[in-house]
């Protein structure tokens, strides 16, 4: 979940409770209790050891697969108690930076070590799948959810706007590598033609980059009034920030293994399940590997905390297409890989048309269960068509 929003007061907050003001055997059973049973998603940690004996074995791809998918799923979600710890202890500028920048560290894991191994097209789909989750069946479900319960909900007019505007920037920088590509703008030339390509995304994802930079600033120093949320209740320091430090970095790690288990095993995996490797990254990949974050929008929606429930859904998917995808470039460039934002005509249609539809939905600063039901359609057909759709790249 993306949250930037603070206080206006910029000062270091209080510091928290002493965590090993009770001894440290208390704080031993307090911290693991919190870490390894906090929710009850982390049943799913029983695929961490599975995950790595199938992979020791060499088990089929099909199992190294599915239990790095589930594995992944509470260590993304523990990712964000971790963070939340770790903000307790700093000003609240640099605690909504916090948030922002670790809010999408499982995507950009899984797409760096996508990038190692030279699985591109797995970096653009992962990256693609999860906005449109994001913005369709995310935002739809949490929209739906809560319309049962209460008849109109509104959210901030001025964020969801915000957002909205940095989306269709986002896509418009998609767009044009791509419609120069398929109509011939760049030359008949293929190898110049790709070198321009190449060229234009590295140069626009920069841009983006600054841009982003630029939006942190609005949000957390220029324009915070716009973006003001109330807290019900205050967190407790349960981890310190050493503790919360270690866990991080377990976390970290853990993460970056079992990301690559799953980007090498998609191709293994999709033959074992009969299934293509497109639908697989674009619509399974996103769905599992975000299904703490998609969850906790749609119990916030149902709560009517609708701030919170727009930034797990609208603001994830700003961040991916602002940050991450233009950080995912750099990177390639950074290691001399010709990374680039050509998503194909499809692909790049596909986010085209979901960024207008929910940018047309959520312009008003309100919603109900029709527009959640809307949301959900549309991403049932979009699922659809990559379930048909063919991309020999990828198989």
């Amino acid at each position: 979940m993306v949250s930037l929003s603070i206080d206006a007061d910029d000062e270091p907050k209080e510091a928290p409770k002493g965590v090993l003001d009770d001894g440290i055997g208390v704080y031993l059973k307090r911290s693991l209790g919190e870490v390894l049973f906090g929710t009850k998603l982390n049943i799913l940690g029983l695929c961490i050891p599975l995950a790595f004996i199938a992979k020791h074995q060499e088990w089929d791809q099909g199992y190294i697969f599915a239990f790095s998918l589930l594995a992944i799923a509470p260590i993304a979600e523990r990712i964000g108690f971790v963070t939340e710890q770790l903000a307790l202890y700093t000003n609240p500028t640099i605690g909504g930076l916090l948030n922002a920048s670790m809010g999408n560290i499982t995507e950009l894991i899984i797409c760096i070590i996508a990038i190692k191994t030279g699985e591109l097209r797995v970096v653009q789909l992962s990256l693609l799948g999860s906005i449109l989750s994001n913005l369709m069946l995310v935002l739809g479900c949490a929209f739906l959810a809560g319309g049962m319960r209460h008849p109109i909900q509104n959210f901030n007019k001025s964020a969801s706007s915000t957002n909205a505007s940095l989306l269709m920037l986002a896509v418009l920088c998609l767009v044009l590598p791509s419609a120069l590509q398929t109509s011939g703008g760049l030359g008949s030339d293929e190898a110049e033609a790709l070198s321009k390509d190449l060229e234009l995304s590295r140069f626009s994802s920069v841009l983006m980059l600054l841009v982003y930079a630029a939006t942190i600033i609005f949000q957390l120093k220029t324009h915070t009034h716009l973006f003001d949320e109330e807290d019900d209740e205050d967190e407790e320091s349960i981890l310190g920030f050493w503790g919360a430090m270690f866990w991080m970095a377990v976390i970290t790690v853990l993460l970056a293994f079992l990301s690559e288990f799953l980007v090498v095993t998609i191709k293994g995996a999709s033959e074992s399940y009969g299934i293509s490797s497109y639908f697989l990254t674009t619509i399974v990949l996103p769905i599992v590997g975000n299904a703490a974050e998609h969850a906790a929008a749609v119990v916030m929606a149902y709560k009517n905390k609708m701030e919170i429930s727009m930034g797990v859904a609208v603001g994830s998917a700003t961040q991916i297409a602002l940050f991450v995808i233009p950080a995912c470039v750099v990177v390639g460039w950074a290691a001399d890989v010709d990374l680039d934002l050509d998503f194909s005509v499809f692909d790049t249609m596909a986010m085209v048309s979901s960024v207008l539809v929910v940018v047309m939905i959520i312009q008003h600063g309100e919603s109900h269960w029709l527009h959640g039901l809307m949301l959900v359609t549309a991403y049932i057909i979009v699922a659809g068509a990559y379930w048909v759709h063919v991309d020999e790249s990828l198989e």
